[in-house]
């Protein structure tokens, strides 16, 4: 008989996406073995995100799910659902154990004690609680974390492109976000663990690393070495033979011109800004406890096209916040229509348990709510077109991606953000390629391999 087999079902942002391939690599160490899915795995490790009703609901679905299809799975709930409630997720039938993100560290360690022989339960602490059903929880304040320890060495979790978790938990409090009491206070990696993680991640031949963090911006105001991002940054491109460098969202008083002229300057940069809008609104934005208005968000956006000219520019979208009128959506709309944003993340208020704006009226109702959602999607998608038209007949620097899925075309990732369909004999993945447009596809799009940089073809990962 082998070794007990686990799988990990994400959810949520790219800090989590990190976590997950922590954990996997955690979990490797402990001699447990990748299964080929959850239905046929021993332990199915789930990994929620709780920032919507939407969020809990998904995980919700998958702890069913896993047991339908799988009733012996040890079914072990982390991430941020569970470290906000816990004793909720720990009643559902199927959920054997439930780890806050107070606990995530001690994962593979309570895993490996629970599976594997002759294993010495680790030490977590008093926090642990059995309810009658047979649910174990490890969950204690997220508030007592001082400092941001990396949970395993990264790596990229099977993908051709790592997220490195850098920064975790935010000590903003905007009014309708549950993170905070979830992740806690902002914590940055030390300098040197990030040099020493990019470094284990590039000998295993990753090409591009995508910074990541609940606050990235916020990075290193808790490190008493003066670090900040954009210190960051220049450590990595000046001692990291790094080939591209991607940073995730960055709140907008945080975009420098510093930052700005980093990735204007260094062809190893991603020409990618994802900087949360929320609303075009003011008035709104001051409800949110937003630390901007809507004017300075604008005027970043057209500071950062004139010095990126090529760049992607993203922003997260708020729709039906408590209070939000049709002159403060207009006032969104017509902000999104005058920028130079190039794709949108819109989503719906959801009032979140323990949050100011949970108690703020009057209530949007939802199908005015879904009406302004789809209006500004369609708004994102006829400005991402035009950003697509305007690069046809271009070559864009491209990173080959590894296909989940059997495709009749490889996909590539450019450095401005588009989804590449290639043409032509496929390149293996993780290839940094010069692709030339030719064509637009439904969400990204078409295109022939030009060249390959100079020292660009190395063996993918794995």
């Amino acid at each position: 008989m082998g070794n007990s087999t686990f799988s990990i079902l994400n959810f949520g942002c790219r800090a989590s996406q990190s976590d997950g391939a922590a954990l996997e690599q955690a979990l490797l160490r402990k001699n447990l073995e990748k299964g080929r899915s959850g239905a046929a795995s021993d332990v199915v490790v789930i990994n929620t995100c709780t920032v919507t009703r939407t969020a809990d609901a998904q995980a919700r679905q998958a702890i069913r799910r896993i047991h339908r299809h799988n009733p012996e799975a040890s079914i072990v709930v982390t991430g941020c659902y569970a470290q906000r409630a816990p004793q909720e997720i720990a009643r559902m039938e199927g959920v054997t154990c439930v780890v806050g993100n107070s606990h995530k560290q001690q994962l593979a360690a309570l895993v490996a004690e629970k599976h594997l022989p002759h294993r010495a339960p680790p030490d977590c602490g008093e926090s642990e609680a059995r309810l009658p059903g047979g649910a174990e929880v490890y969950c204690s304040s997220i508030f007592e974390s001082r400092e941001l320890r990396s949970i395993a060495d990264m790596s990229g979790g099977g993908r051709t492109r790592a997220f490195l978790k850098v920064q975790d938990g935010c000590s903003y409090r905007c009014s309708y976000c549950v993170i905070p009491f979830v992740r806690g206070d902002s914590r940055s990696l030390p300098l040197a663990e990030v040099l020493r993680q990019t470094r284990h991640l590039l000998n295993q031949g990753y090409k591009e690393i995508v910074l990541t963090g609940i606050h990235l911006g916020g990075y290193g105001r808790d490190l008493q070495s003066g670090a900040r991002l954009a210190s960051l940054i220049r450590r990595l491109l000046r001692e990291e033979p790094l080939r591209r460098l991607r940073l995730s969202s960055i709140e907008p008083l945080e975009v420098t011109d510093e930052i700005i002229d980093l990735v204007a300057t260094s062809p190893r940069m991603a020409k990618h800004f994802h900087v949360p809008l929320q609303s075009g609104s003011s008035r709104i934005l001051g409800l949110m406890r937003r630390p901007y208005r809507a004017t300075r968000y604008l005027e970043l956006l057209e500071r950062i096209r004139r010095r990126v000219p090529e760049a992607a520019i993203g922003a997260d979208v708020m729709v039906g916040f408590p209070g939000e009128t049709e002159e403060d959506h207009a006032l969104t709309r017509d902000l999104i229509r005058n920028s130079p944003l190039t794709y949108l993340h819109v989503f719906p208020f959801s009032r979140r348990p323990g949050t100011a704006a949970a108690q703020l009226e009057p209530e949007v109702p939802k199908a005015v709510a879904a009406l302004r959602s789809l209006e500004l999607r369609t708004l994102g998608e006829v400005k991402n077109r035009g950003f697509r038209e305007s690069q046809l007949g271009r070559d864009l620097p491209v990173i080959t991606l590894q296909d989940e899925s059997p495709r009749s075309t490889r996909r590539a990732l450019s450095s401005n953000f588009l989804q590449v369909e290639l043409a032509g004999d496929e390149p293996p993945p993780n290839q940094l390629l010069q692709v030339r447009v030719t064509g637009l596809t439904p969400k990204g799009v078409r295109g022939c391999v030009a060249a390959a940089p100079e020292g660009g073809t190395v063996s993918p990962p794995g």
